[in-house]
C-alpha cells in the first residue's frame, strides 16, 4: 500500500482524532467524534452511511487513496474552521432513519419527539379522531413528514414564521413525495393557521437568554429565530399556552418540546397539569397537555387575574 494511502477505518480514526484535539462540539446528529468522522468520511467518499465497519461484511480494510484523503482532509478543515455543523456541510440529516434535506436556513431537526412518534409512546392519547395534524415550527419539515408517514390517514399541516425554513420544508415534502398530504403555512405561532387540530406537535424556541450566551459555535450558526426564546426561554410557549385551547379540538393533545428548560417551564406554568414524556434523554425533555388541561388551568387564573 502506498505509504500516503489509508484503509477507510485508519482515516476514519485519524479524522475522529482531529475533531478531538480541535474540540468541536457534537449534538447535530451524532455525539461523539467517531461518529462524526465516520459520517463525514463515508459521505465525501460516496458511501452509504451505514457502510458495516465491523463484522463479516465490513467496508474498514477498504483502501482510500492520495486524492481521495485529500478530499475527506478539505471537509474536515470546513467543518473544524467554521464550527458549523456536519449537516450543513452535507446537505443532509438523518431523523429516525429518514433523510432530510437542511442547510443554513433552518434549524438541524434533532427533536425527540421524532422517538416519541416512532415508538408510539403518545397514541394513547390518539385515536380515529385523530385525522389533523399541526407541526409547529416545522423548520426543515422533518416532523411534518415522520408525522405523514407513521400516520399514513391523516392530513398534516406544517407551520413556520421563516418563509427561509418553510422553503428548506417544501424541499423535503416533495423529497418524500408528500405534497398531497402536508401543506406547508407561513403563521407566526397560531395566528396564521386555520381551523383546528387533533394534535398538535411543536419543537420551539426555547434557549434562555442566558442559555443562548453560553452556545457553542455549532449551535449559534443555526438561526437564532429557531433557539432563542427570551428571558426564561418562555416567550414563545407562553404565547401557545394561550392560543392553543382555540385550535383543538375536544380531544385534541398538544406535544411540545422544552429541552433544558424544565426548570423555567414549571416557574412559567407552576398549576398546568401536565404529562412529561420519556425519551432517550430522559423525562424532562417532552411533555404532552391535553386540550382540557389547558382550558382549567387558564379558567383557573382568570378567576384570580388575567393570564399574562
Amino acid at each position: 500500500m502506498n505509504a500516503a494511502a489509508r484503509t477507510l477505518v485508519e482515516l476514519i480514526d485519524e479524522a475522529a482524532d482531529q475533531l478531538t484535539k480541535a474540540d468541536v462540539t457534537f449534538g447535530h446528529g451524532t455525539h461523539n467524534a467517531f461518529d462524526e468522522a465516520a459520517w463525514l468520511v463515508l459521505w465525501r467518499l460516496g458511501l452509504p452511511l451505514d457502510s458495516p465497519l465491523d463484522g463479516p461484511d465490513s467496508i474498514a480494510d477498504q483502501t482510500v487513496d492520495v486524492a481521495q484523503r485529500s478530499q475527506v482532509q478539505d471537509l474536515l478543515r470546513r467543518r473544524i474552521e467554521t464550527r458549523k455543523p456536519a449537516a450543513y456541510l452535507t446537505r443532509e440529516a438523518w431523523l429516525q432513519g429518514v433523510p432530510f434535506y437542511v442547510d443554513e436556513r433552518a434549524i438541524v431537526p434533532r427533536s425527540f419527539i421524532a422517538e416519541l412518534l416512532a415508538d408510539g409512546s403518545i397514541d394513547l392519547w390518539l385515536g380515529e379522531h385523530t385525522q389533523k395534524v399541526l407541526d409547529l415550527c416545522t423548520g426543515n419539515g422533518s416532523m411534518a413528514v415522520l408525522a405523514a408517514m407513521v400516520w399514513p390517514d391523516v392530513a398534516v399541516d406544517a407551520a413556520d414564521i421563516s418563509t427561509d425554513a418553510l422553503a428548506v420544508a417544501r424541499i423535503n415534502v416533495e423529497r418524500h413525495a408528500l405534497g398531497a398530504r402536508i401543506r406547508l403555512i407561513e403563521s407566526d405561532g397560531l395566528h396564521g393557521v386555520p381551523g383546528t387540530y387533533d394534535l398538535i406537535l411543536c419543537n420551539p424556541p426555547y434557549v434562555s437568554a442566558h442559555s443562548m450566551t453560553t452556545l457553542p459555535a455549532e449551535y449559534r450558526a443555526e438561526p437564532v429565530l429557531a433557539l432563542a426564546g427570551g428571558a426564561d426561554g418562555m416567550d414563545f410557549v407562553r404565547q401557545l399556552l394561550r392560543d392553543a385551547p382555540a385550535h383543538m379540538t375536544p380531544d385534541a393533545v398538544l406535544v411540545l418540546e422544552i429541552g433544558n428548560e424544565r426548570h423555567h417551564f414549571e416557574t412559567a406554568f407552576p398549576t398546568l397539569e401536565v404529562v412529561w414524556l420519556e425519551t432517550s434523554a430522559g423525562e424532562d425533555q417532552v411533555l404532552l397537555l391535553t386540550r382540557d388541561a389547558l382550558q382549567s388551568w387558564r379558567e383557573a387564573l382568570n378567576a384570580h387575574k388575567p393570564i399574562p
